[in-house]
């Protein structure tokens, strides 16, 4: 892949089928991926599983003494 970086940003549903297939047929070096929704997250991480590969993820509590956090998951290519 080119050397481009994509930040994501998608409501608590998750990516659209169709963000996720134009990423899977498009691999980018960096992506990305800040959620809400651990489920979603965990999800559309499958789905992009075969294109890319997961180095890390940090968790941010923006919401203190709530049960509330947000994701930055770190992806490239597999």
């Amino acid at each position: 892949p080119e050397t481009t970086t994509v930040i994501v940003d998608p409501p608590a549903t998750g990516l659209g089928a169709d963000v996720r297939e134009i990423l899977r047929r498009h691999p980018v070096a960096t992506l990305l991926y800040v959620s809400c929704n651990p489920p979603t997250l965990a999800r559309d991480l499958a789905e992009l599983g075969p294109t890319y590969k997961l180095e890390s993820v940090t968790p941010f509590d923006m919401f203190p003494q709530t049960a509330e956090i947000e994701v930055l998951a770190h992806l490239s290519p597999a």
